[in-house]
């Protein structure tokens, strides 16, 4: 019997990205935003049947210091920043009251291009998270109405009849809203665009915050 191949080896031959027919990155036919030139790329990626392309690492940190990071789904790109919603009694609700400064990360490998959004994380108004709540299907809200987020669970079981319970309560009261369901807005300070190529050094493209208004520039690969 051979030798199995080791894991490192294995990892190494596994490719990146597709080639050839990446897209490429125009960096002197940037937009004045980068919340233009990421909905563009949304579309590309939403255009290319990217499975979940609003799908985003959002990293948070406590107040230590300690860094949690998940996938959570993208609600809207505004002037106010990249929206995502949670529980603000959960995890994400924790660690930003104690530490607003955040990042996204958003991956869509057929294209060969990451974008990552540095920022602070602002709380939207109750309206827009009842908005947001009320916008949701009855399964997703009566997973949002079950309040104990990450606490140790004794069995699936427990989970279950917590969740009938959710859902019956949603379904016979559609105005009903979880009571700290929070949309977030994460406004950023920085954002950079990553493309890959086909040959050759990918493309980083990072747009910063200035006073009034926003500046590119290149990095090293």
């Amino acid at each position: 019997m051979s030798e199995p191949i080791p894991l490192r080896d294995r990892l190494r031959a596994l490719p990146t990205f597709p080639r050839p027919g990446l897209p490429g990155l125009d960096v002197g036919a940037a937009p004045a935003t980068p919340h233009e030139l990421f909905t563009t790329w949304l579309d590309d990626a939403i255009d290319a049947g990217v499975l979940a392309p609003h799908a985003v690492v959002l990293s948070t940190a406590d107040a230590a210091g300690n860094v949690r990071a998940r996938t959570v789904i993208l609600k809207d790109v505004t002037s106010d920043g990249w929206w995502f919603a949670s529980r603000s009694s959960g995890p994400k609700g924790r660690d930003l009251e104690a530490n607003p400064h955040a990042a996204m990360t958003f991956l869509w490998p057929v294209l060969g291009r990451q974008v990552r959004v540095t920022g602070t994380v602002s709380v939207a108004d109750p309206a827009t998270s009842r908005a947001d709540f009320l916008a949701r299907p009855d399964l997703s809200r009566a997973a949002g109405l079950v309040n104990r987020q990450s606490e140790p669970l004794g069995s699936l079981a427990e989970y279950d009849a917590a969740f009938a319970a959710a859902l019956d309560a949603v379904t016979a009261d559609p105005g009903l809203v979880a009571p700290d369901w929070t949309a977030f807005a994460l406004a950023p300070t920085e954002v950079e665009f990553w493309q890959a190529s086909d040959e050759g050094p990918h493309v980083r493209l990072l747009y910063r915050q200035g006073d009034t208004d926003w500046t590119t520039g290149l990095l090293w690969p």
